[in-house]
């Protein structure tokens, strides 16, 4: 059975580099009929933030992103990581090194000095004389000295690492006892049954190490895919500006989940030409060797175009629903099936549908003025009496169509161009030049409230 994992560090917001990895991993258990796991690695316990812990389940709630099982939390396990530390100490694999800080520094400027790769030079590897006092050890395994480092990526092909270049007797626990990173992660990687790794690539550098500590306690290699980073236009790191912010922050912006994962997906994989893709489908035609090996390219407009796609494909209901997160209420109105068909088509963001409405809805109390000096000139005024005059001894009218059925009227009667009344109305009505069709929001208004924003209007520009 496929197991992966998703293990963020809660020393920040989750951020879309992040939550592609976990896409990824999330979509090749589920592929497989497998487990996709998460585990919260916070034994940084200085950089630590509940905060940050509570915004990541809060991302992969919104996103629907359902883990199995329990949450792994590393800080809950140091009993486990101190008994595998004895055990390689027992068995020889690990010693302890009692090197003060300063005599590492100086062996490290010594090194930078002679034009040396800086690295921690094995004095205490087979040491077995009288350890200095004063000192409390740190916890070193053995690495090889010699050889290659082979990783059987299935993003990469294989990478080789020369031990003698990447490698030296790296820590694993510090000198209070607590468990350093490349240790932790290959322990909880093999005990959590992780059999498939799928990380930024920014972590193959890691490899190598985690390969040690798996080795020296006989554990078998999961397979690893490293995904190259996310870009921007330019071919360099995301800043925020360009995406790398919290992932919660594209709720706030009015991105809906659907349509960010799509984008997620898309960000680095491809099935042939296709660019829409449903749960189902990304579950189905997924696979982590067809990532791409280069970097992939952020892209706002992709990300709005295919948002714009899921607005227009979501049910009006689940949109009463999703704006009320917009200060938009229309659970009650009545006319709101007429306003989201009449808006949704215009809209990039949910926060965007929103704000068209509340243009609509509510009463304008300023009009722009160069869209006026436009629309009132010549006869407009006298056009608005003969609209508001008819409109107020029609029966009950409640549809478009019977809206602009009035127009046509007006139109024909004062043999004036479509326009004539178009834009004194539509300043009337909201404020400006632009906006959905007139006989839609003239519907959405009702009759009363469309006779008051001309009364005003007529008012304000007599």
């Amino acid at each position: 059975m496929v197991v992966t994992r998703f293990a963020p560090s809660p020393t920040g917001y989750l951020h879309i580099g992040g939550l592609r990895t976990a896409l990824f991993s999330y979509l090749w258990a589920k592929k497989n009929g497998g487990n996709f796991v998460l585990r919260i690695e916070d034994t940084d316990k200085a950089r630590n933030s509940q905060e940050a812990t509570d915004a990541i389940l809060k991302a992969f709630e919104w996103l629907g992103l359902e883990h199995d099982g329990d949450i792994t939390y590393q800080s809950q396990r140091d009993d486990i990581y101190a008994k595998y530390i004895k055990q390689l100490l027992d068995e020889g694999k690990a010693y302890k090194c009692y090197m003060s800080k300063e005599e590492l520094t100086q062996l490290r400027e010594t090194q930078m000095a002679n034009k040396e790769r800086t690295k921690y030079n094995g004095k205490y590897r087979d040491f077995d004389g009288t350890p200095p006092e004063g000192i409390e050890p740190v916890i070193r395994i053995k690495a090889p000295l010699t050889g290659a480092i082979v990783v059987e990526d299935g993003v990469k092909g294989n990478v080789s690492f020369q031990a003698e270049d990447i490698l030296d007797d790296f820590v694993i626990a510090r000198a209070d006892g607590a468990p350093t990173y490349n240790f932790v992660v290959a322990i909880d990687d093999h005990l959590m049954g992780i059999n498939e790794v799928i990380r930024g690539d920014d972590h193959l550098s890691n490899t190598p190490k985690q390969i040690v500590v798996y080795n020296a306690l006989g554990f078998p290699l999961p397979t690893f895919y490293h995904v190259p980073m996310i870009h921007n236009a330019a071919g360099k790191k995301l800043s925020k500006r360009d995406g790398a912010t919290d992932v919660m922050a594209y709720k706030e912006m009015g991105y809906t989940p659907q349509a960010l994962l799509n984008f997620l997906v898309r960000l680095g994989w491809s099935h042939g030409d296709q660019e829409i893709f449903s749960m189902d489908e990304m579950k189905d035609l997924f696979h982590p060797k067809d990532i791409n090996k280069s970097a992939s390219i952020y892209a706002t407009d992709k990300l709005d175009w295919l948002n714009a796609h899921y607005i227009k494909s979501t049910p009006n209901a689940e949109l009463v629903e999703l704006l009320t997160a917009y200060d938009l209420v229309l659970t009650s109105h009545d006319k709101k099936e007429i306003l989201l068909d009449a808006l949704k088509e215009r809209a990039k963001t949910l926060k965007d549908l929103a704000a068209l409405a509340k243009e609509i809805l509510e009463t304008p109390t300023s009009y722009d003025a160069k869209a006026v000096k436009k629309a009132f000139k010549g006869n407009a005024i006298e056009v608005l009496n003969t609209f508001g005059a008819k409109l107020s001894v029609c029966e009950n009218p409640h549809l478009p169509t019977d809206y602009h059925t009035l127009m046509e009227e007006v139109v024909n009667e004062m043999e004036i161009g479509f326009g004539k009344i178009g834009q004194p109305l539509r300043v009337a009505l909201l404020g400006k030049m632009s906006g959905p069709g007139l006989d839609s929001v003239m519907a959405i208004l009702g009759r009363d409230e469309t006779m008051l924003r001309i009364t005003n209007a007529i008012t304000a520009h007599s």
